[in-house]
């Protein structure tokens, strides 16, 4: 057999196993039906971000009863939002801190027909209407005489015996129940600092 022939004949044979080899291995990632993807973690990650953020303003606005009048319920939706702001005394602003009247100052910072002194005790002397216990209503303010028989800390009711405020050094913004003993023990008064609504005093002029 000639040279020329027989190295032919050879290419002409292993040909075809070299393609099939070659096919073979290129179907192989696909045999266990597995495809990498190199962001497929990415779009999770975001919408992981993105429910949080919505459950969290969910939960928050939860804690605003629907019951509560338009100008209450944007008080109360302004002292939610710094829930877990820490306590500092003097402070009035979430990036400063807050004490239990400069928070009850920045939550009602937006009411016009409410102009409130700074400290608790002035709060509690001369604004605003008395209210008993059982007439409370969201955005109704609640003081305390905490190691002192005057008056020394406010908070402001949310419903259904609860009320946000900033306790003390060392805490920060969080929502308490008028319930526990401790803060029976302590109540002094309430007060309606709130204007009417206007649906309401045209009720009454007719």
């Amino acid at each position: 057999m000639r040279p020329f022939f027989k190295t032919w004949l050879t290419i002409c044979l292993l040909m075809p196993l070299a393609a099939h080899a070659t096919n073979r291995e290129q179907r192989l990632p696909n045999v266990n039906g597995f495809t990498p993807k190199s962001h497929a973690s990415a779009p999770s990650s975001k919408s992981s971000k993105s429910k949080t953020t919505t459950l969290s303003s969910k939960s928050h606005s939860k804690l605003v009863p629907p019951m509560a009048s338009k100008e209450s319920s944007n008080v109360l939706s302004r002292a939610v939002n710094v829930l877990g702001t820490p306590y500092r005394w003097g402070g009035s602003s979430p990036s400063k801190g807050f004490d239990c009247s400069g928070l009850v100052k920045y939550a009602f910072n937006d009411v016009a027909a409410v102009d409130l002194p700074r400290t608790s005790s002035e709060m509690a002397s001369g604004h605003g209407q008395k209210v008993e216990r059982k007439d409370l209503k969201p955005g109704d303010l609640i003081f305390f005489n905490i190691k002192s028989r005057r008056v020394n800390h406010v908070a402001i009711y949310l419903g259904n015996d609860r009320f946000i405020h900033a306790p003390r050094r060392g805490k920060a913004v969080s929502i308490d129940t008028l319930n526990k003993p401790y803060w029976q023990q302590h109540y002094v008064v309430a007060k309606r600092v709130l204007p009417k609504e206007q649906s309401q005093m045209r009720v009454v002029q007719r």
